[in-house]
């Protein structure tokens, strides 16, 4: 059995879940989110606890035992605590400001770049080079956020771009005549 499986998830107070044949839904402060289930996973509820099982001795069945526990776990985490991703804007003129739902960047194109949050993620611009990505979903708010990272991705001379609060970009050295 997966090493990762064998941990219990346990349930924070407010969060209640449903489990069905097919799918499993988690309900907390925060929202709901529901997610189908692998046929080759058990999931019992034991007091104030989730178990994950693998229903026979495949490999997949195995694998799949800790892949849905992990995601189970993080389903409770986000309706509990949510998920927050931080950005951080180098570069001279570089700017982002949140109207609602969009996200409006300035990253020295000729025209300013507007991103659409998706239902689920909200954004917020502490300073004009800060960007704040909150939700539930936890695979939802990073890949928002690789998104954003992709419009100008930081660039290796001088690190201009837009980066992960905590990334470390490596600076090459210039070419010597």
């Amino acid at each position: 059995m997966s090493r990762i499986a064998k941990n219990p998830i346990v349930l924070p107070k407010g969060v209640e879940v449903t489990l069905a044949a097919d799918s499993i839904s988690v309900k907390g402060p925060l929202g709901a989110i529901a997610r189908p289930t692998d046929p080759n996973v058990g999931i019992q509820k034991e007091g104030e606890a989730l178990v994950c099982k693998a229903l026979g001795n495949s490999r997949h069945a195995n694998a799949m035992s800790g892949t849905l526990r992990a995601l189970v776990a993080n389903m409770v985490t986000g309706v509990s605590k949510g998920f927050e991703k931080k950005l951080a804007l180098v570069g001279v003129g570089y700017r982002a400001q949140a109207q609602g739902d969009k996200l409006n960047l300035a990253l020295g194109f000729s025209h300013p770049v507007v991103h659409q949050m998706p239902k689920g993620v909200r954004v917020e611009t502490p300073s004009q080079t800060e960007i704040i990505l909150r939700g539930m979903d936890k695979q939802q708010v990073g890949q928002v956020a690789a998104e954003v990272r992709a419009y100008r991705s930081p660039e290796p001379y001088k690190g201009k771009g837009v980066r992960y609060a905590n990334e470390q970009v490596e600076i090459k050295e210039t070419k010597k005549k």
